[in-house]
Formats: C-alpha cells, sequence, structure tokens
C-alpha cells in the first residue's frame, strides 16, 4: 500500500500558547522547531511510510520540511483538522492508499513502532486511532482509504473520531503506540516529556538539544517550581 504521512503544523510563533507561563517566545519556537524536526526524522526512517507531507503556512517549518525531503503544502492558516482534510484531499488526487495523520509535538516517535502500526493496518479496520497519554485527544490516524473518514481534532478527539468513523460506516480500531502517546500540550505534559527525552538516547537528538539549552537557562527549575505551586494551591 503507498502510504503517505501527513503532518500539519502551526505557525511556529503561535504554538504551544499553552506554554507561554514557562516558555518566553524564543525558547517556546526553538523547542517547537526542534520537536518537528524530530518526527521528520522519524518519519524519514521509517520504513512503511512512502512519502511525507507538511501542511504549513509557516515559511521557516516549509523550509525544515524540504530539508527533509518532505513534500509541502501552505495551508494558509487553517485550523490542524482542516489542514489535514486538505492533505487528505491532496492525496486522493496522488492516488494514495492510506494517510497517516501525525503531530509535530511526539518527538519521541520511533520509527519502528509507526512501522508496526502501519503493519498492522493493511487490512480492515479502515480506520485506527492512536490516543494520547490521557485516552481524551487523538496523536494519530490511520486511514485507508484516505478519505475513510473526515478528521476532527482537538480537545475531546478520541471520541469524535470514533463517532465519526461509525458515523461513515467504516470498522474502526483504537491501537496503542507508547512513543505517540506523550505529546507537548500543557505544562505537565512538557515535563513529562522533558523526563522521557532525558531517559532515551537514540531518539528525540534535537529536542533533547533545545531542552539543554532550557536547562542551562533554569527553564527546568521555573517549571518545577509552577508546577509545585500549582498542586499546592489544589
Amino acid at each position: 500500500m503507498r502510504t503517505q504521512a501527513i503532518l500539519p503544523i502551526k505557525s511556529f510563533p503561535d504554538a504551544k500558547r499553552r506554554l507561554m507561563e514557562e516558555l518566553s517566545p524564543g525558547p517556546r519556537r526553538a523547542l517547537v522547531e526542534a520537536m518537528f524536526s524530530d518526527v521528520l526524522v522519524a518519519l524519514r526512517r521509517a520504513e512503511r511510510v512512502d512519502e511525507i507531507v507538511v501542511v504549513s503556512s509557516d515559511r521557516d517549518a516549509q523550509e525544515i520540511a524540504g530539508g527533509y525531503g518532505a513534500a509541502v503544502l501552505d495551508d494558509e492558516q487553517l485550523g490542524h483538522s482542516e489542514a489535514a482534510s486538505l492533505a487528505i484531499s491532496a492525496a486522493l488526487e496522488g492516488a494514495v492508499d492510506r494517510v497517516a495523520l501525525v503531530p509535530g509535538d511526539c518527538p519521541l516517535l520511533d520509527p519502528g513502532e509507526l512501522d508496526a502500526l502501519l503493519s498492522r493496518a493493511t487490512t480492515p479496520p479502515n480506520v485506527l486511532i492512536v490516543p494520547d497519554r490521557h485516552g481524551t485527544g487523538t496523536n494519530a490516524l490511520v486511514l485507508a482509504p484516505p478519505d475513510a473518514m473526515r478528521p476532527s481534532f482537538g480537545e475531546g478527539s478520541f471520541e469524535r473520531h470514533v463517532a465519526a468513523a461509525r458515523e461513515a460506516g467504516r470498522s474502526y480500531r483504537e491501537d496503542s503506540v507508547p512513543s505517540l502517546a506523550p505529546d507537548v500540550d500543557t505544562p505537565d505534559d512538557f515535563a513529562l516529556v522533558w523526563n522521557l527525552v532525558d531517559e532515551t538516547r537514540m531518539r528525540a537528538q534535537r529536542t533533547r538539544g533545545a531542552l539543554r539549552q532550557l536547562d542551562r537557562s533554569g527553564a527546568r527549575a521555573a517549571l518545577q517550581g509552577a508546577r509545585a505551586s500549582q498542586a499546592l494551591q489544589v
């Protein structure tokens, strides 16, 4: 099956605004770029991914994507779901058999785990839904054919994707991928990914570099202090 990985990415300055209190604009942008680059590296190393498409209006993101051999679609600042749908339409025009929608904030993505996921998607179900670590969001969708259902990312997306698959009359299955479970949306997510990157030596090299810079600037201590303060308030 000809498989295309689709990676929508927001404009770098606008990404991860929920970390604004923990990170100033410059370091936050550096972290987003590093995570995005690590996901692209993982996708390039996945043997079952034939091509990669990045959907973004950010010129720097487009340049980075091109450097990793990815095709680029300009989404004109669409939302995540709309950007994904735009890429799906292009995939259908290009006779792609299936798509894997992945996020740009899962820097620990393991190419072997992604290959294993895709190997489980060679026969029905038509839809594989990979939840985030909370079980409420969606950190990957595998659709065969690409228009098997309409994606609907954002808070609570896991249940929406289940409902969309049912409404479309598609067979579907939840599928766990450990390296896709942790993403970076909240300060708690950020702290967890930071710890996991520390423990991992073979992946997330660019994110590791960005986090080392943050560590030297005192950002880690500030993050830990903020989380401790929030816990006391609760």
